[in-house]
């Protein structure tokens, strides 16, 4: 897929949940139960152990999924998950040389940064958006507006602290699309047995997209 593509879809869907789990077949598993929410679009983070091979095998048995690398710290990294099928990279910090892999490579890459000067230096370095983290330490929603007011051409994904709770007002606030993590990606409901809570609760992030969507608000 296109670089553009990929953030036309990233950007559509207007989730990207954060996969974290302890296991292989544990992260696919969970990443099974996201999808069947209607999510088409996944983060493996490289903390899950054998991440990369996540990434494979979900490119490889799930081809209608958007699927990206996430916790990406150096480019070495980065050109692993992309040559594991990885469309996207995803970073908790600004790596410089990540981005410029990923620029090369002509691959989506969101960076994270926390600060205005991090983020400004994040897109003139060519990040494709940027990932604010962690977003609920900061002030959530409001801190959000603060960043896009003198920087509206940045393209912003807050990630931390992101729930069903204040999605929309985060959406409202102009964020790009949004990373969640824990609320959705629910290791202990899997781990019960119970993966049609995952389920539901993508369901529920997704209606909140389609409303706000729904509205004509970009």
């Amino acid at each position: 897929m296109e670089k553009a593509a990929v953030l036309k879809r990233l950007k559509e869907t207007g989730l990207v949940p954060v996969l974290r789990a302890a296991s292989v077949e544990k992260a696919i598993a969970l990443a099974e139960a996201v999808a069947a929410g209607g999510v088409d679009v996944l983060e493996v983070t490289m903390t899950v152990p054998g991440a990369v091979e996540v990434i494979a095998r979900l490119v490889r048995e799930r081809p209608e999924i958007l699927v990206g690398a996430g916790t990406v710290l150096d480019p070495e990294t980065a050109e692993r998950c992309i040559g594991a099928g990885a469309q996207f990279v995803v970073s908790p910090a600004l790596n410089l040389k990540t981005i410029a892999l990923c620029r090369r490579l002509s691959i989506a890459v969101l960076p994270g940064a926390l600060t205005p000067t991090e983020i400004v230096t994040a897109w003139e370095a060519g990040a494709d958006v940027v990932k604010v983290f962690p977003a609920g330490a900061m002030g959530g929603a409001k801190y959000l507006v603060s960043l896009k007011g003198p920087l509206p051409q940045i393209e912003m994904i807050p990630t931390g602290g992101v729930s069903l709770a204040n999605a929309k007002e985060f959406l409202e606030a102009g964020a790009f699309a949004l990373g969640v993590g824990s609320d959705l990606v629910d290791a202990k409901a899997m781990a019960a047995g119970k993966p049609e809570v995952v389920t539901e609760t993508a369901r529920k992030y997704m209606a909140i997209v389609r409303e706000f969507r729904g509205r004509g608000v970009a």
